[in-house]
């Protein structure tokens, strides 16, 4: 499960990377699980956090986009994936202060004797994702 604080509550979340979005690497509410922020910190401790980021290149930008956003919850869904039973994920990065965005770099190459543009994306900062299990 993948979960992520909203004020006082922490409630579990669904990847919504989308290209097309204002903020691309999104996460939608699922409404399945929610917590007081202050009875998560006291029943759950984090055991470690995990730095995610991924990056693609092309030349079709939104193309490209998509594809670092899609290898980027790749990452995040095998984390998921691997957690031990009990465990649950935790986006650390806050929102408004260190959100991770897709950053572009364009460049000139020649192909076929023509000038195209090339597009490089990356994630910066890095996707945060803390590693919690419940307090013994």
């Amino acid at each position: 499960m993948i979960l992520k604080r909203y004020g006082n509550t922490v409630q579990s979340v669904d990847p919504n990377f989308e290209s097309a979005a204002l903020n691309e690497v999104g996460f939608r509410r699922d409404r399945e699980w929610s917590l007081p922020t202050d009875e998560f910190e006291d029943a759950y401790e984090q055991l470690v956090v995990h730095e995610l980021t991924a990056d693609a290149e092309g030349p079709v930008q939104d193309h490209t986009e998509q594809l670092l956003l899609d290898r980027l919850e790749e990452r995040l869904l095998e984390l998921e994936a691997g957690l031990e039973s009990g465990c649950l994920l935790m986006v650390e990065n806050g929102d408004g202060r260190d959100y991770p965005k897709t950053r572009q770099q364009t460049h000139n190459v020649i192909v076929d004797g023509e000038n195209k543009l090339h597009f490089a994306y990356t994630v910066e900062p890095k996707l945060r994702i803390g590693v919690y299990r419940k307090k013994d």
